[in-house]
C-alpha cells in the first residue's frame, strides 16, 4: 500500500510538471506571437506615418537638391547614433530625410508597377488613393476621392489600410508580413 502511494504520488508530480511545461510552452509560444504582431503593427503604423508626413518631408528636402552618395547614406545612419551641434545635426536631418524619401520614392514606384501590372482593379484603385491622398502635390480628402472613384468612404479607407500593408512589405520586408 506504501509503494502504491508511493508511485501515485510520483505519478501526480510527473503529471504536474508536465502540465507545467505544457503551460510554460504555450504561455511562451503567445508571447513570441504577441511580440510578432507588435512588430507588424509598428512597421504598419511607421508606413502611414511615413506616407501622412511625406509632403513635408519632401519640403523639408527641397532646399537640398544636391545627389545623395553612398557617403551620406552612411553618415545619415552614423548620425542616429551620435550627438551633433545643431547646425550640423540639422544638416545630417535633411540627409536623412533625403535618403528617406528617396528611397520611398522608389517603394512606392514599386507598389505603382506592381498595381499597374496587377489582374485585380482595385490594386490600381489603392495605389490611385494613396497617390491621391498622400502624394500628390494636390491635396484630396477622403471624401473627394471616394466621390471621384464612386465608392464608399468606407472603401477608401480599407483601399489605404491594403495598400499601406502592402507598402509595408516594400519598406521593411518580411518582416511586415503576418504568417497566419
Amino acid at each position: 500500500m506504501v509503494a502504491l502511494n508511493q508511485r501515485l504520488a510520483e505519478e501526480v508530480t510527473k503529471l504536474s510538471a508536465e502540465t507545467a511545461v505544457k503551460a510554460a510552452i504555450e504561455f511562451l509560444e503567445k508571447e513570441k506571437q504577441k511580440q510578432q504582431k507588435e512588430k507588424r503593427d509598428w512597421r504598419l503604423r511607421n508606413t502611414k506615418l511615413l506616407l501622412k508626413h511625406y509632403r513635408s518631408f519632401v519640403s523639408h528636402v527641397e532646399g537640398a537638391k544636391e545627389k545623395v552618395t553612398a557617403h551620406d547614406y552612411a553618415d545619415a545612419m552614423e548620425s542616429l547614433y551620435t550627438s551633433e551641434i545643431a547646425l550640423e545635426s540639422i544638416k545630417r536631418s535633411t540627409q536623412r530625410t533625403t535618403v528617406m524619401v528617396q528611397f520611398v520614392e522608389r517603394m512606392l514606384a514599386v507598389y505603382q508597377a506592381t498595381c499597374e501590372t496587377s489582374v485585380h482593379p482595385e490594386d490600381l484603385r489603392r495605389y490611385q488613393i494613396i497617390h491621391a491622398m498622400y502624394i500628390s502635390e494636390e491635396k484630396t480628402t477622403a471624401e473627394q476621392i471616394a466621390k471621384c472613384h464612386f465608392i464608399d468612404l468606407r472603401t477608401v479607407y480599407r483601399d489605404i489600410n491594403e495598400a499601406s500593408k502592402a507598402l509595408s512589405v516594400l519598406i521593411f520586408g518580411v518582416d511586415a508580413i503576418e504568417f497566419s
